[in-house]
């Protein structure tokens, strides 16, 4: 009977496993701190990089949920969409295509203070005359003078 007893108790532990009751958070902070990494490394690289010398003034900066397109006009008057050269002809047809697959953001035109103001407003008014509504002038914020 004894033997009987003893086959019984090893069963019995077998079954019964204790649960491990410690999260190891290990694995969460490796990922964590990569996830960062990379967005720091690319965070820099998101913003539009035609160098332009935008004109100065006090206004603002205003908020935006989603980042706009950007048409950049250069010093010698070529025209950019985000960061790829654009011919004057085929501006609105490359917006158009845009639309048409559901972007209704704003335009935001950046021209260079050293460009005529006169090329930068007939890029505006071409966009405006292909019906888009939302376009909008960007400039630097100036810094604040010394008065004496």
């Amino acid at each position: 009977m004894a033997m009987a007893m003893k086959r019984v108790d090893r069963r019995a532990r077998r079954g019964r496993s204790h649960a491990m009751s410690e999260i190891n958070v290990t694995p969460f902070v490796d990922v964590m701190l990569v996830l960062l990494i990379v967005f720091m490394v690319t965070a820099p690289l998101l913003t539009v990089g035609v160098p332009v010398d935008l004109p100065k003034t006090k206004a603002q900066a205003l908020g935006q949920d989603r980042e706009p397109l950007s048409v950049t006009v250069r010093r010698d008057g070529r025209i950019y969409l985000q960061n790829a050269p654009v011919p004057e002809d085929q501006l609105v047809a490359k917006l158009s295509a845009i639309a048409a697959n559901g972007y209704d953001q704003r335009i935001f035109v950046r021209g260079d203070k050293s460009v005529d103001y006169g090329r930068v407003m007939q890029v505006m008014a071409e966009i405006s005359a292909a019906g888009f509504t939302h376009i909008g002038l960007v400039t630097d914020v100036a810094k604040p003078r010394d008065r004496k």
